[in-house]
């Protein structure tokens, strides 16, 4: 057995009963850098990616350019947009961005759809597409019916007292516009909770922040 085939079993025990088409597979094991496009919104599905190694980026965008982090993916997780574009022979309703250097195995269409037959992977498959589906669930009450300060507050919580991060890094996660994450980080600056740098922001009043982010 090869040490690709060993690593995807670890990380995905239900390809155990797929020997043989799993040995078949592994050595078309991909490597692709940091920013990385895997596939574009309304892109056919050109297979189903398990990574061995790294994380993946799925998110929408509108019109006017905004975009809206859906979820990541990382080794042992499955892509709920490849899925249902699988499951329903659609375009693909999102696009995909390695954020890390990713090894990645991208089993083919009809590879996939014929692994479906086996019960296990796909109890694996279904099971892990039903938690995506509850992450999403809770993503839209956030976006919806969550004011932005306070998720821009609970954003900020919970990476040390440093993030390295840009102002539309933030927007892009939290699915708005640059310049109105700029403007609530300057509020956050002038009551003492933040401290603005270039591309790093300083955290100086966790508590404040948590604060603001569990207010009703």
């Amino acid at each position: 057995m090869s040490d690709a085939v060993a690593e995807l079993q670890a990380f995905y025990p239900a390809l155990h009963a797929l020997g043989p088409e799993l040995a078949a597979l592994a050595p078309q094991a991909l490597t692709v850098p940091a920013g990385t496009v895997l596939f574009h919104e309304n892109d056919p599905c050109r297979g189903f990616p398990l990574l061995l190694e790294g994380e993946v980026r799925v998110s929408r965008s509108s019109s006017d350019g905004r975009s809206l982090e859906l979820y990541r993916i990382v080794p042992g997780e499955v892509c709920l947009a490849s899925s249902a574009c699988l499951f329903r022979s659609q375009p693909l309703a999102a696009q995909a961005l390695t954020t890390r250097p990713t090894r990645l195995l991208l089993v083919p269409p009809p590879t996939f759809k014929g692994w479906l037959a086996q019960a296990a992977f796909r109890d694996f498959v279904l099971g892990l597409f039903a938690e995506r589906m509850a992450d999403l669930t809770a993503l839209v009450d956030e976006v919806a019916f969550r004011k932005l300060d306070r998720r821009l507050a609970a954003a900020l919580l919970g990476h040390g007292p440093e993030l390295a991060i840009t102002h539309q890094e933030l927007a892009d996660v939290l699915g708005t516009v640059r310049e109105m994450v700029t403007r609530l980080l300057h509020r956050f600056e002038r009551e003492g909770w933040i401290e603005l740098a270039r591309e790093r922001i300083r955290i100086r009043d966790g508590a404040a922040l948590r604060r603001l982010a569990e207010a009703g």
